[in-house]
C-alpha cells in the first residue's frame, strides 16, 4: 500500500503578518496532483489542520475545497486534530463526510477503533490518535498522572489490543500528533508542555508498522517506523534551512517500510542574514537573498536611523529585525539586580535608553525623562493628599 504522509497544514496561518492562504492552496493542489501522479492508495494528514481552534472562513474554504478533491480522486483519507485544532470543531459531520472516503479521527475514546482499508495483500488499519491534553483525557484513559506519555502509552495499548484481535498479517498504522524524544523542534510549534513533560520515547509506538506523525515542523525520521512529515510550508525564520516536503511510504505485504520525501512548492525562500548595516547593504554575497522573505540581525553598536527602511532598499521582503549589538568581551556580566543597585530612577532610564539604542539619551532627552519622573512623582503627591 502507497501513503503519502502529511501534517500541520496550519491553514489560516500568516507568516510575520505575511497571507499564506495562496502558498496554502498551492500545496494542496500539489497534494491532490501527487496522489493522482504517484498511484497513491491512502492519505494520512496528522494534525494541526488548521493554525487556531476558530479558523477564519477562508481557511475553511479551503479545508473543505481539500476535502472535496481528495474525495473526488476516490482515495481514502485519514486525519486528526492536532493541538492547535479544535477536536470538536474539525470532527463535526465525521460520520456523514466518512461515506466519501474522508476520515476525521477527532475523538480519543476511539483511539482504538481504526480505518480498515484493503490492498493485494489484505488488511491494513489506519489508528488515529488525535492530540492527547494530559489532563482532558487522563481519566478516560485511566492514568493516574496526568503526563503526555502516559496517555499515549494508554491509547497505544488500546491499539495493541484491537490489533491482537485482527486476522493474522493485519498492517497497522499510527497517526499520532505529539513530540516524540529524538524529534528536532523549531520555534514556530506551540509548547505542549503545560500538561507535563513534552516529550514521549518512540518506543511507545511498537508494535505498528509505521507512526506517521505530526506536530514537530521539520521532516524527520526518529526511526524507520516512525517519521515526522514537517510542515508542507515554513512558519518561522528557524526553519530556513527545512527541505519542506511529504513522506511517500510503501508499505509492502510483510509490513516492511521505504518511504520517499516529496517536495511541497516553496512560495519564497528564507533567509537570515548578519551584521552591521552598512556590511548588509554593501555585501555582493548578499545578493542571492535579495528576493528572499529575510530576517536580518544588526550588529551595529549603536541601532541606525531607518533600519527597516534602508534595508527594504536592497532586501524589499525584509519581515523581521533584530538587534543585537557587538559587545566589547570584558563587559561586566552582573545580575540585573546588581546594575540597579544605588541607581536614581533617572539613571535607570537613561541606562535603559543605551541599552536598547547602543547610546544614552542626549541633553534633551535627558530633559524629556526628568519632566516625565516629576510629573509623575506630582501626580503621586496629588493622590496621596486626597487619601
Amino acid at each position: 500500500m502507497r501513503i503519502l504522509h502529511t501534517s500541520d497544514w496550519h491553514l489560516g496561518r500568516a507568516f510575520h503578518r505575511v497571507s499564506m492562504l495562496g502558498a496554502q492552496a498551492e500545496f494542496i493542489g500539489h497534494l491532490v496532483t501527487t496522489v493522482r501522479e504517484r498511484g497513491v492508495d491512502a492519505v494520512v494528514v496528522s494534525g494541526d489542520v488548521y493554525d487556531r481552534a476558530v479558523p477564519p472562513l477562508a481557511a475553511v474554504e479551503l479545508f473543505d475545497d481539500a476535502l472535496h478533491r481528495l474525495a473526488d480522486l476516490g482515495v481514502p483519507t485519514v486525519m486528526i486534530s492536532g493541538n492547535h485544532d479544535s477536536a470538536r470543531r474539525l470532527g463535526v459531520g465525521a460520520g456523514l463526510i466518512g461515506r466519501a472516503g474522508i476520515h476525521l479521527r477527532t475523538d480519543p475514546s476511539a483511539s482504538g477503533t481504526p480505518v480498515v482499508l484493503q490492498d493485494d495483500f489484505g488488511d491494513v488499519a489506519f489508528y488515529g490518535l488525535p492530540y492527547l491534553e494530559p489532563a482532558l483525557v487522563k481519566d478516560e484513559f485511566g492514568v493516574e498522572k496526568a503526563g503526555h506519555e502516559a496517555v499515549l502509552a494508554a491509547a497505544m495499548e488500546r491499539v495493541r489490543a484491537d490489533l491482537a484481535t485482527r486476522t493474522r498479517g493485519t498492517r497497522s498504522v499510527v497517526l499520532a500528533h505529539a513530540f516524540v524524544t529524538g524529534g528536532e523542534a523549531s520555534d514556530s510549534e506551540r509548547d505542549i508542555t503545560v500538561g507535563g513533560v513534552a516529550a514521549v520515547p518512540a518506543g511507545v509506538f511498537e508494535g505498528v508498522d509505521y507512526a506517521a506523525l505530526g506536530h514537530l515542523h521539520g521532516c524527520q525520521t526518529i526511526t524507520e517506523r516512525v517519521r515526522y512529515s514537517g510542515s508542507p510550508l515554513p512558519y518561522s525564520f528557524s526553519e530556513a534551512d527545512h527541505r519542506k516536503s511529504m513522506w511517500l511510504v510503501d508499505l509492502d505485504a510483510a509490513g516492511a517500510v521505504t518511504a520517499e520525501r516529496v517536495d511541497c512548492p516553496v512560495p519564497r525562500a528564507l533567509a537570515r542574514i548578519r551584521g552591521t548595516l552598512e556590511e548588509l547593504l554593501a555585501d555582493p554575497g548578499l545578493a542571492r537573498h535579495e528576493e528572499a522573505w529575510v530576517e536580518a540581525t544588526l550588529t551595529d553598536p549603536v541601532r541606525p536611523a531607518d533600519p527597516m527602511a534602508r534595508l527594504a532598499e536592497r532586501f524589499p521582503h525584509t519581515l523581521s529585525l533584530v538587534f543585537d549589538p557587538e559587545r566589547a568581551p570584558d563587559d561586566p556580566d552582573v545580575s540585573y539586580a546588581q546594575r540597579l543597585a544605588g541607581r536614581s530612577d533617572q539613571e535607570i532610564a537613561e541606562d535603559f535608553v543605551a541599552h536598547v539604542r547602543g547610546a544614552g539619551p542626549d541633553e534633551h532627552e535627558q530633559g524629556v525623562l526628568r519632566d516625565a519622573f516629576d510629573a509623575v512623582r506630582a501626580d503621586d503627591a496629588v493622590r496621596e493628599v486626597a487619601r
